[in-house]
């Protein structure tokens, strides 16, 4: 049960490395989408849903008498600033930050049930509640990219076709 335990764990600081790469990703593209209200205002509603994933999920390591992973989460940070960085060079940029933030939130999903098994294993019953409700708005957030990745295109593609600034 130890050897479960600390997988478990470590799966955990991963997620909080995970979420910490997603807000900074979303930080680094949100203020460059004045052209797109729709997709910053639900980016925006994102980073505030990621701040609360973040918080429970470092409430949960705390519970365990244990730390985010400094390293880990200093990594996912760089990982994201290189993200947002290629990004601001990208003519195409708000196309391709929503391909890569539609990839992201199915990475987040995966995660998510991978923590709702353990745990469930493990009987960490309030951590399965946890990963239930990020796991919904990662979800929601995969869904709402899929249902407007045609209109954000058609956005992108227009407004190229007029010459106006269209990447961001």
């Amino acid at each position: 049960m130890e050897q479960m335990r600390e997988t478990y764990i470590g799966w955990l600081r991963d997620a909080h490395a995970m979420e910490e790469q997603a807000l900074t990703m979303m930080q680094g593209m949100v203020n460059r989408l004045e052209h797109y209200p729709q997709l910053r205002a639900r980016i925006e509603q994102h980073i505030a849903e990621t701040e609360g994933q973040e918080s429970e999920l470092r409430r949960l390591l705390d519970g365990y008498g244990e730390s985010a992973s400094m390293v880990k989460d200093a990594m996912g940070k760089l990982t994201a600033v290189g993200q947002a960085m290629s990004g601001m060079f990208a003519s195409d940029e708000v196309v391709k930050g929503s391909l890569a933030s539609y990839t992201f939130e199915h990475m987040e999903i995966a995660s998510y049930r991978i923590l709702i098994a353990a745990a469930g294993l493990l009987s960490d019953t309030q951590a399965v509640e946890v990963f239930r409700r990020c796991l919904a708005e990662e979800e929601a957030m995969a869904d709402w990219l899929a249902n407007h990745s045609g209109e954000i295109t058609r956005q992108f593609l227009t407004r190229k076709e007029m010459d106006m600034p269209a990447g961001r």
